[in-house]
């Protein structure tokens, strides 16, 4: 029997833990930086980072941040969301990312927004079609270095 949970990674132990799954995401990180990074955006932006578990297993994994805006008013961003490549289409994914749907509903959050990469069409039919998102913007950067 399955046993599913999503909890939310606190402790430095439980972010190395997820490494590699949210390496298959994040490949340009090694995970000295990305423990680093995470522990700053923790500090200083409220960055909350949680594990799909099955059987003790991380299997999935999404980090996000509530914010307000002037466009989306008070909303939670999902900056990164990934279900390991080996164990994709189970429905992990979806699992994780309503749960932050139901996070943002119980701490009074209007909205849920992400981007994801042009080439990531796959990506892109889960949460159009899956996950009922609408296309609202494109993004766009600059490096400034």
């Amino acid at each position: 029997m399955n046993t599913i949970i999503i909890k939310e990674l606190q402790t430095k132990t439980e972010m190395i833990e997820a490494f590699p799954v949210i390496n298959q995401l994040r490949t340009h990180l090694d995970e000295e930086t990305y423990l680093e990074l995470v522990l700053e955006a923790q500090e200083k932006d409220r960055y909350k980072m949680f594990a799909l578990m099955d059987d003790g297993e991380i299997v999935a994994v999404t980090g996000f941040k509530p914010m307000i805006t002037l466009y989306y008013g008070r909303f939670v961003w999902v900056c990164d969301l990934v279900t390991d490549m080996n164990k994709r289409s189970k429905g992990y994914g979806e699992k994780l990312l309503s749960y932050v749907h139901e996070w943002a509903q119980e701490h009074d959050y209007e909205s849920v927004a992400l981007s994801s990469g042009i080439q990531r069409t796959e990506a892109h039919r889960f949460y159009e079609n899956k996950m009922d998102y609408d296309k609202v913007s494109y993004v766009f950067k600059t490096n400034l270095n």
